[in-house]
């Protein structure tokens, strides 16, 4: 993995702006949207004021691209965005949002968000509104870690490997043995044993690529991967 290409490094090192930089930047804001929207909710705002917020805040970033507390800081983009958004909310007012809903172009779509709200509401609110951005922060890299690693197999043409080998992942209780996927895919347990194996390896190499992505130096990643882990367990 070249640490110098990720999305969080290629905007830092940007001098001036580029296709590369913003085509990074955009994909770094459609990873934190849900995150931050969900700390924006924990502050009592309603699903529309809270896009709005989170809305203009996006929008305020992608304009003025003023990350020079990152390069002083030790550049986590997970605490910069947060910190950011605290200020911005410290300052704005609803009837001053730089962006009214329908204006401007939305990231996420409001249905999208409601969507997602709905199956996440019994735990979200029973914590802090930190601590659903820390939580939500997790979930999303999980959930790109998985996406990447589904397109691989699908793209392998193992669509039906992944489905089984990600239940065992999942490491969830009544879920299937290596022994039932070897006797539903029609391989040894043995074979199974190992591409589950490989699986995981796999899934340890793309966890570090996409955390990479969020921080500015490569002795960040340790200790946002161990920050990734904990906040799960929590």
């Amino acid at each position: 993995m070249a640490f110098t290409t990720t999305h969080w490094s290629v905007v830092l090192t940007a001098q001036e702006r580029s296709p590369a930089a913003d085509a990074a930047l955009e994909k770094l804001c459609r990873t934190y949207w849900w995150p931050l929207y969900g700390f924006v909710r924990r502050q009592g705002y309603s699903p529309e004021e809270a896009q709005d917020l989170t809305q203009g805040f996006f929008a305020l970033l992608l304009e003025r691209r003023d990350f020079d507390a990152v390069r002083r800081e030790k550049g986590r983009l997970r605490s910069y965005l947060l910190v950011s958004l605290k200020n911005f909310l410290g300052k704005a007012h609803r009837r001053s949002l730089a962006l009214k809903r329908g204006e401007g172009r939305s990231l996420v779509p409001l249905d999208e968000l409601l969507a997602r709200e709905r199956g996440d509401l019994e735990l979200a609110s029973a914590l802090s509104a930190d601590k659903v951005y820390e939580r939500r922060w997790a979930l999303t890299l999980l959930e790109q870690v998985l996406a990447r690693l589904e397109e691989e197999y699908r793209v392998a043409g193992k669509e039906l490997l992944f489905e089984s080998l990600n239940e065992l992942l999942a490491g969830e209780s009544g879920g299937p043995s290596q022994a039932d996927i070897a006797k539903k895919l029609g391989m040894t347990e043995h074979a199974v044993k190992q591409a589950f194996y490989r699986l995981r390896q796999r899934y340890r190499e793309v966890l570090r690529e996409e955390i990479a992505h969020t921080v500015a130096l490569p002795a960040d990643v340790e200790d946002e991967l161990r920050h990734f882990i904990s906040v799960l367990q929590t």
